[in-house]
């Protein structure tokens, strides 16, 4: 897997992450997103709200 940027933000306040905790994240969206049926291999962007 190339690697992956991402961004978290809470409550509108972006929360920064080291490498590590950047590559278990992204890791673990990608890959769960990636066994979907309908989510092609191609995919540039993945975008997930949670609200509370």
């Amino acid at each position: 897997m190339d690697d992956i940027d991402i961004v978290l933000n809470v409550d509108g306040q972006e929360i920064p992450m080291n490498d590590f905790v950047r590559k278990i994240i992204s890791g673990t969206i990608a890959g769960a997103i990636g066994t979907l049926r309908d989510v092609g291999e191609d995919w540039k962007t993945i975008d997930i709200s949670l609200r509370r």
